[in-house]
């Protein structure tokens, strides 16, 4: 069986919840997070747009299993002393330490933006303003975020006139289809764009750009996210860009005690690539260390994490949306899904997100996710669907 051990998990986003559910099956967990209730990071621009739904508590949320919640803030980690922290001035020890701290909105990108702009974790604050008064609200960013929070506030937002600034094309991921459908649906919503223009600086009542200035009332920032810094600072070895660095078994490279998940780590998966940023990574990932501790305690070497991305998913207010479906390596296919079909498969998917979470409460093991096809399995597929693998 194994010998049970304590895993703290610092982190309860999408993979630190799911990492904590799944240990819990044979082992002890300490959950710690800042907040009480989960954020449902993939509806934080409904929120914004002030589309308030019922609040997850979290503790709720991981009710009926072997794991204790703890609302504190992490403010050190001694990988070697196998402790944590907290700003309770409590320490807590463990066999195993599941980071799993995400990620968050960039401030320091540009001048300006922590002084004169919201982010997405502020989503209430910013349905709060919009709820009173109107004007021009500004939306940075053109990936799917600033996408997605631009199009939920056009729809929704009454006498706010909504504008998207952007650095590249909106979308630039998608395929040609997929960009076009998201302009087409921006333009339709009444957004006004302002694509290759690079934001220099953030004041109050607009932003300086490039290509000049440009008035508003509200600027929301979405363009870039970024990882605390206590991973570097417990010593464990990170890129760039702060994300720690892991092997396949989601183990730090530096401290093989510690699990980094999610947003905060940087994993490779062969055959697929680096993986980005997103939820449909962050599960995975926190439920893979989970089996990765359990086989350690059990004695054997963990399998290597085996993933591939299916589809990225974009929705453009209540009845519209893109689904780009995506080869193994996350590069777009030439087709697409628009419309009511997209927002449909959208929505479905959000809420499979809390079910899975909610089913691995009930029965740790049983959330799945996309893996490539074993060379034998691939052998048994004809060559036009391997093709398009």
């Amino acid at each position: 069986m194994g010998q049970k051990q304590h895993v703290v998990v610092v982190g309860a986003g999408y993979a630190g919840v799911t990492a904590a559910l799944r240990v819990s099956r044979r082992h002890q967990v300490t959950l710690v997070d800042p907040k009480e209730c989960f954020t449902e990071r993939i509806r934080l621009h409904e929120m914004a747009a002030g589309r308030v739904g019922t609040p997850l508590v979290l503790r709720d949320l991981v009710a009926g299993r072997e794991i204790n919640t703890v609302k504190a803030t992490a403010t050190s980690i001694d990988p070697a002393a196998r402790t944590v922290l907290l700003d309770s001035a409590t320490t807590l020890t463990c066999d195993r330490l599941v980071y799993a701290l995400g990620s968050s909105t960039d401030t320091t990108r540009v001048p300006g933006i922590r002084e004169h702009a919201y982010t997405l974790e502020q989503a209430q604050q910013l349905s709060d303003r919009l709820s009173r008064g109107s004007g021009t609200v500004t939306v940075v960013g053109g990936g799917a975020t600033g996408i997605e929070l631009a199009a939920e506030l056009a729809e929704s937002a009454g006498a706010w006139q909504v504008r998207l600034v952007t650095g590249s094309e909106p979308g630039n991921g998608l395929s040609t289809a997929g960009r076009t459908h998201v302009r087409n649906s921006l333009e339709r919503l009444g957004v006004e764009l302002h694509s290759h223009t690079r934001v220099q600086a953030v004041h109050r009542g607009g932003l300086s750009t490039d290509h000049g200035g440009l008035t508003g009332d509200v600027v929301v920032w979405a363009a870039a996210f970024t990882v605390p810094s206590l991973a570097a600072e417990a010593g464990l070895r990170v890129d760039e860009r702060g994300r720690a660095l892991v092997d396949t078994a989601m183990r730090s490279l530096s401290h093989p005690d510690v699990f980094v998940v999610g947003d905060a780590a940087r994993v490779t998966v062969p055959g697929t690539g680096e993986l980005r940023m997103a939820c449909a990574t962050a599960m995975p990932t926190g439920a893979h260390a989970a089996e990765a501790i359990d086989a350690l305690a059990r004695g054997r070497e963990p399998k290597p994490l085996r993933f591939r991305y299916l589809a990225q998913s974009i929705s453009l207010g209540r009845h519209d949306g893109v689904i780009q479906p995506v080869r193994t390596d996350d590069s777009a296919h030439r087709l697409v899904i628009t419309g009511r079909p997209a927002a449909r498969i959208n929505e479905w998917i959000n809420r499979y997100t809390l079910a899975s979470l909610r089913a691995e409460r009930r029965r740790p093991g049983t959330y799945r996710w996309a893996k490539p096809l074993r060379p034998a399995e691939r052998a048994l597929v004809p060559a036009s669907a391997a093709q398009a693998q």
